[in-house]
């Protein structure tokens, strides 16, 4: 069985570039295997309705891009 490998230091430290309104989202999987996220999931489908197409509504002329509220 091979070794696992190591991050270093620099890998551990290093933050991925994100979109500035999302700035400080932080998400972590804890013990039990539930996802902590340091946003609010109604702020994060917020920013993903406003900046991600949906493909389900591609090519329909009575959605105006923007999806129906939920009832």
């Amino acid at each position: 069985m091979p070794a696992k490998k190591k991050k270093t230091d620099k890998e551990q430290e290093a933050t991925p570039r994100v979109h500035p309104d999302l700035e400080g989202f932080n998400i972590t999987i804890n013990s039990f295997g539930e996802l902590q996220s340091s946003f609010d999931i109604e702020k994060i489908n917020r920013f993903l309705n406003k900046n991600v197409k949906d493909k389900k509504f591609k090519g329909r002329e009575d959605i105006d891009g923007v999806p129906p509220e939920s009832k």
